[in-house]
């Protein structure tokens, strides 16, 4: 039995300060309000706060490693890159490829999904509007195709969480019902459609919008478009990139206030570039060029972010936005949203999935599964309170 004790605990609709966590192999088996002082035996967290791990459904590398590469050893290294910073589920993002590329990646990334290492994986085209493509190559994008989707979510045994398509394509909304029928999450992004053609996707069966407000047609009083339709749509989840690059933090915090920590998932869009220095990367077949942090393609549009999950919590907490609000945003939210039901919050019977934050809201420490993630800024894990 694992014990912490001592933090200030985040749980789904309140904050215990100080509580004690109970751990038991890889579960949650107890959560209770604490004394003063850490239990004795427990793992002291004073001065810290405890959150769930995060949660991050849309990532395409990170420290180096990239996922789209299809590469196992760099899909690895960049799991392992936003392990250490607190996201202890990550969903690997796929960007538009050619049909037997992407099929390669998909095959590639399964096999890392059933060993742990990933959550899930999101493909992020093809079946995206030429109009908004972003970081996308418009050469390869191609309308919805049910055969060749079939091919893809076959190779990836299960695992393929959300894809995302722009709903005016031709064949989109046989497109979103077949995925809806195979369990999977269809998102609506990279798209210019009107409020009724995004609309009507919701309808269709979509859930998920892919980075609100990026990549689509702008909001527009005279024109809602998919940002209006979104934000209009009960029960639909849009992810948040809260970066300070892809959305200003008054947007950010205008999101909350408009939808709240249950319909917004924050997302990083990291890509290799996260954590590396500036210089020149790759995304899919795009070069990119990081500045100063930013990744831009050649055409100037954004390329992904460079920031990590706990980065984008920690500024959205600063710009005004409730931690408990900022923390369900980056773990229920999210793992509700692509059916990841055992974790995401601080509960008894979820994962022990944990990430320790410090006075400053950057991680010290993760627990993953009940077992302590090596830190760079706490290598040793926390300090444990002796016994009399």
């Amino acid at each position: 039995m694992l014990t912490l004790g001592g933090a200030r605990v985040v749980l789904p609709d309140r904050v215990l300060d100080p509580g004690v966590v109970y751990i038991d192999g890889d579960r949650i088996v107890a959560v209770e309000r604490g004394a003063t002082a850490a239990p004795t035996g427990a793992v002291d967290l004073t001065g810290h706060t405890l959150v769930p791990g995060l949660v991050d459904l849309h990532v395409h590398g990170g420290g180096g490693g990239s996922f789209p590469a299809a590469d196992p050893d760099g899909a690895r290294t960049a799991a392992a890159y936003h392990l250490r910073h607190g996201t202890t589920s990550t969903v690997a993002s796929l960007v538009t490829a050619a049909p037997e590329d992407l099929h390669r990646a998909v095959t590639v990334l399964a096999g890392l999904c059933e060993d742990g290492t990933l959550a899930g994986i999101h493909l992020e085209g093809p079946f995206l509007a030429a109009a908004r493509c972003g970081a996308h190559d418009p050469v390869l994008l191609r309308a919805p195709d049910l055969a060749l989707l079939d091919r893809l979510l076959a190779a990836g045994r299960g695992h393929v969480r959300h894809v995302t398509v722009a709903p005016e394509l031709p064949g989109a909304m046989e497109l979103i019902a077949r995925l809806r029928d195979r369990g999977v999450v269809a998102a609506v992004g990279h798209t210019d459609a009107t409020y009724a053609q995004t609309t009507a996707a919701f309808v269709a069966g979509a859930g998920l919008v892919t980075h609100l407000f990026n990549g689509m047609r702008p909001l527009h009083h005279r024109d809602p478009g998919p940002v209006a339709a979104a934000l209009a749509r009960p029960g639909v989840v849009c992810e948040v990139i809260g970066d300070g690059v892809h959305l200003a933090d008054q947007v950010v915090t205008l999101l909350f206030a408009t939808l709240g920590p249950d319909r917004i998932a924050l997302v990083t869009d990291a890509m290799a570039a996260a954590g590396c220095a500036d210089g020149a990367y790759t995304l899919g077949t795009l070069a990119v060029a990081v500045r100063d942090g930013v990744a831009r393609t050649a055409t100037g549009a954004i390329a992904g972010g460079t920031a990590t999950l706990a980065d984008v919590l920690r500024r959205a907490v600063r710009a005004g936005v409730p931690l408990l609000d900022a923390v369900r945003a980056a773990t229920l939210t999210p793992a509700r949203a692509v059916g990841l039901e055992d974790r995401g919050a601080i509960t008894p019977g979820r994962r022990a999935d944990l990430c320790v934050l410090d006075a400053d809201l950057r991680p010290a420490a993760v627990l993953r599964a009940g077992a302590w993630v090596s830190s760079a800024s706490w290598p040793r894990g926390p300090r444990r309170r002796s016994r009399p």
